[in-house]
């Protein structure tokens, strides 16, 4: 299988399906993770270009730990827009050069305009990929849709689950791999974000019953509903 995982920031992935990607990967799976904006203004006191720089490479070590190659859209942060037809371009070739069994994005509701901007904007790639005269890649078939948890998982019923309980170690190893994030918050505001994530894992683990688990809902748009389930 083919596996495409579209994030708007540095560390949403690990968040929302980092132990699904991981289980793809152990079974054979080609997965690749997909950043559109850059985490330029992720920090209070690291400037944007300093942590643009800091936050790709820490990005690169996380997919490496989830067995995923990594391809960085670069957009600055707060200026993701799906009306944007450049970026809808690019991010269809990058899909149509995967030609993906399955897309997992951003719930369109997501806590943040960025989050939601990307969810809309993979939602219209991921129907362009089918159309011949458009961008630069040979069109593709329309893939499967997915979309992930939100954060805390808050207005959000999964429909699936992925049991990632032998994967959960990995998840959490990925996730710290994002030092300018979960340091800072750790120092300055007293949050422990990994254990914040650990915790999500196991309230949807205790859903489904497992010891932890990371949930989903399909776009029920034609045509990406599949009569096949494609989530490990």
């Amino acid at each position: 299988m083919n596996i495409v995982a579209i994030g708007c920031h540095p560390d949403d992935l690990e968040i929302g399906c980092g132990g699904t990607l991981r289980r793809y990967a152990d079974a054979g799976a080609q997965v690749t993770m997909v950043l559109v904006a850059n985490g330029n203004m992720g920090h209070a006191r690291i400037m944007p270009d300093e942590l643009r720089a800091i936050r790709r490479q820490e990005s690169e070590q996380a997919a490496q730990i989830l067995g995923a190659e990594i391809v960085q859209l670069d957009v600055p942060d707060l200026s993701v827009d799906s009306g944007n037809s450049a970026l809808s371009a690019r991010l269809t070739d990058v899909i149509r050069a995967r030609n993906p069994d399955l897309i997992i994005t951003h719930s369109p509701d997501d806590y943040m305009r960025d989050h939601a901007e990307v969810s809309h904007l993979v939602f219209d790639a991921g129907f362009n990929t089918s159309v011949p005269h458009y961008a630069s890649e040979p069109a593709s078939p329309i893939a499967a849709l997915y979309y992930m948890d939100t954060l805390a998982g808050v207005n959000f019923l999964p429909e699936e689950y992925v049991d990632i309980t032998s994967e959960i170690e990995k998840k959490i190893d990925a996730l710290e791999q994002h030092v300018s994030q979960l340091k800072w918050m750790r120092d300055h505001d007293g949050i422990d974000f990994a254990e914040f994530v650990r915790t999500c894992s196991r309230f949807r683990g205790l859903q489904c019953g497992c010891g932890y688990a990371e949930g989903f809902r399909v776009c029920r748009a034609w045509p990406r509903m599949r009569a096949r389930r494609l989530l490990p």
